[in-house]
């Protein structure tokens, strides 16, 4: 394990929490299911660098989600691959994700656009990980700062949100 991993670890364990935060309980995961496109997320370790940041999200035989995560960094190519479920079927916006067992963490999805889900913004157990996704690489400057408001007025530190360059479509 790389120092850069521990410190993501150790600030995960001592960041402030978003139990406060309550996941969006009702997600349709098959609606939910395919590609999303990173637009915005705090700074980690784990994705310093990556541009054209991409989740896909595909159901498993055994009910399961496989998490592909990509991107591309100083021209190469990087793939990190997970497997995801919901632990209270009551909940279903609230999932655990592991990338190597026996870790796992929270995968929250505190707000969803409703409709044709074209958005979504996405948390972890603390404020130190936020993703604003969408289905297209861009979204309106509007758009842009609703979710900006949002986040802000749940408690992200948005100083230092970090707009993901998508320029390989």
């Amino acid at each position: 394990m790389k120092g850069s991993d521990i410190m993501g670890i150790i600030s995960n364990l001592f960041g402030k929490s978003t139990k406060d935060i309550q996941p969006v309980c009702n997600v349709d995961l098959e609606r939910y299911l395919g590609t999303w496109f990173e637009i915005l997320r705090l700074p980690h370790s784990f994705e310093k660098g990556l541009e054209n940041v991409t989740a896909t999200y595909n159901l498993r035989s055994d009910g399961k989600i496989e998490v592909i995560n990509s991107g591309v960094k100083n021209g190469e190519k990087k793939i990190a691959k997970a497997v995801a479920w919901v632990p209270d079927k009551k909940c279903t916006g609230s999932l655990l994700v592991s990338f190597f067992w026996p870790i796992k963490s929270e995968y929250k999805i505190i707000f969803i656009e409703e409709k044709e889900y074209k958005y979504a913004v996405v948390t972890s157990s603390t404020m130190n990980y936020l993703w604003i996704l969408s289905r297209e690489p861009d979204i309106s400057r509007e758009l842009y700062d609703e979710l900006i408001e949002f986040v802000s007025v749940m408690g992200f530190d948005i100083t230092k949100i970090i707009k993901v360059i998508q320029d390989r479509i």
